[in-house]
């Protein structure tokens, strides 16, 4: 048993700040039993028993994140909103460059801050002030939003469409169910079999957009089932949109299809040697979706007219095999699709479980040592059960329509909010290296993005923030009864309950009940650390 011990770090509204996190560096030495990552006066630590994320699982960590169902049905909305095929792979580029300058920053705090939590890490590092009011906000949105439900419900759909069974609210929810609910058990009893099957299916996702891409040349030759060949590529810009807010709902599109880069930042505490493999496997997962994303793209304008991509909606994909193979080939397809989906399921919900653990490593939120445990199989089970409880409600309780696309809408957003404070805290580093409020060394880790990087990173998130709020144009509203900007007012509200339960339990409480939050440290019965509060009289 690993030895415990308590050690007092700090007192919530008291004038001293925590030191932060130090910055990592390629040369860490780490012990036989543990490794130890200094957090001020403490230390982060974690068991060497938990490195079991190898360069091949982070690779597919961030690949499966990535690929998930919309680039089988994507290209079509970004066409018809941009109106030409020239236009339309010229946002994709766009998206590829804003990807790889967030792809740079995160590397940046990920191997400078190698340890599980991502975002929650780098944004504590930087904003010290009001003391754990970062962390209460961040809280709000790893708790309250389920990232894995879209992809479940999307992989019922699609099994049940490749057994000839008609969709269904109730039997693609069902279906929908077993799915996370199988992914949630693997990760929370099967750690490594777990990987094992991500791997897999990462592997068989590769093969299907490689197919793609192979069936995509042959009908540059001309090998396809139709009679009229599509010529798509022939005066590629024809029909351009003078629709700016077409425009920037199409680049909108292309971002979040490239959402995931940073999958194999929430589990760098349990990566074999973290910061090396998070230097080759972020760029070459990114550099492998991109190249794909873009092939694919030349592959359905070779295979599909024009006019029939506009149209078809989220069964694109589905036109472009029945183009080369046939009408049969449509329910092989499905097959195909529901794989990619439950690749994603099985990406997400092992990234946002740990998520959730470390939330409760903080010693925030009640019953935090339960959030906190590995148990029982050296997984973080009740991390992995929250967000599936989340996603499970998520799937079940809205109704279809409307209130279905906002819930996936207010999923999304709330992350480009997050963005835009991680890399304005990366400038403010950059700018000020120096400062009283952290270590006294300077921000140096292993790898840099580069100051010009994170303000272009800045910029498309600020954009990612903002743009949703432009008024659509006729026809063009992604909800038929609802408001246009009611996810964006939502996701904003989520971050601001984080900032109000911070307030209450931070400040308000405190004050009424005469005492003062102290910060301790401790080392759990599995060899990890994690944070106690008590309450001392004032």
């Amino acid at each position: 048993m690993a030895k415990t011990g308590i050690t007092t770090v700090g007192a919530v509204g008291s004038d001293t700040s925590d030191p932060a996190p130090t910055p990592n560096d390629d040369n860490k030495t780490y012990g036989v039993a543990t490794d130890d990552i200094s957090i001020g006066d403490a230390q982060y630590q974690t068991t060497d028993a938990r490195r079991q994320v190898g360069l091949t699982s982070a690779i597919f960590l961030i690949f499966n994140r990535m690929v998930g169902t919309g680039i089988f049905a994507t290209p079509s909305a970004i066409l018809s909103l941009s109106g030409s095929v020239g236009l339309a792979l010229f946002i994709w580029v766009v998206g590829m460059l804003i990807a790889a300058a967030g792809l740079m920053t995160y590397m940046e705090f990920g191997t400078g801050l190698p340890r599980n939590g991502g975002e929650k890490n780098y944004l504590e590092y930087v904003y010290r002030k009001p003391k754990f009011l970062v962390t209460g906000v961040y809280t709000g949105y790893v708790l309250l939003l389920g990232w894995a439900g879209s992809n479940s419900v999307i992989f019922g759909e699609y099994i049940l469409s490749a057994a000839n069974v008609e969709v269904n609210r109730w039997n693609q929810r069902g279906v929908g169910l077993a799915c996370i609910t199988s992914a949630f058990l693997i990760h929370g009893l099967a750690l490594n079999w777990g990987l094992r099957l991500q791997n897999f299916l990462g592997i068989i996702k590769l093969l299907i957009l490689l197919l793609i891409v192979f069936s995509g040349f042959a009908a540059l030759g001309g090998h396809i089932k139709i009679d009229e060949k599509p010529d798509n590529f022939t005066n590629a810009f024809e029909g351009t949109t003078g629709s700016a807010y077409g425009v920037v709902t199409a680049l909108y599109n292309v971002i979040w299809s490239y959402i995931g880069y940073s999958n194999a930042n929430y589990s760098l505490s349990e990566t074999k040697n973290p910061v090396r493999t998070l230097k080759i496997a972020a760029p070459l997962a990114l550099g492998l979706v991109s190249v794909l994303y873009m092939l694919v793209n030349i592959a359905y304008f070779a295979a599909v007219p024009k006019e029939e991509i506009i149209t078809s909606g989220r069964i694109l994909a589905a036109s472009f095999f029945r183009n080369m193979f046939g009408s049969r080939a449509e329910r092989v397809l499905s097959v195909f699709v529901a794989l990619s989906a439950f690749g994603n399921v099985l990406s997400v919900i092992f990234a946002q479980g740990r998520l959730v653990q470390e939330i409760g490593r903080e010693g925030i939120i009640p019953w935090s040592r339960l959030w906190a445990s590995n148990k029982p199989l050296n997984a973080p089970f009740m991390g992995l059960f929250e967000h599936w409880v989340v996603s499970v409600v998520i799937m079940l309780a809205p109704p279809p329509g409307d209130a279905y696309n906002f819930i996936l809408n207010v999923i999304s957003y709330p992350l480009a909010v997050v963005n835009v404070f991680v890399a304005a805290g990366l400038v403010h580093l950059y700018l000020h290296p120096y400062s009283p409020h952290r270590n006294p060394t300077d921000w140096s880790p292993p790898f840099r993005a580069t100051l010009p990087v994170v303000v272009f990173f800045l910029l498309s998130n600020i954009y990612l923030v903002v743009a949703p709020f432009v008024p659509p144009t006729d026809g063009q509203n992604v909800y038929e009864a609802l408001p246009y900007y009611l996810h964006c007012v939502v996701g904003i509200g989520i971050l601001a309950g984080g900032a109000i339960y911070w307030l209450v339990w931070a400040v308000l409480l405190p004050k009424i009940g005469g005492y003062r939050l102290i910060r301790e440290h401790t080392v759990m019965e599995d060899g990890w650390t994690r944070n106690i509060f008590s309450r001392v009289p004032r």
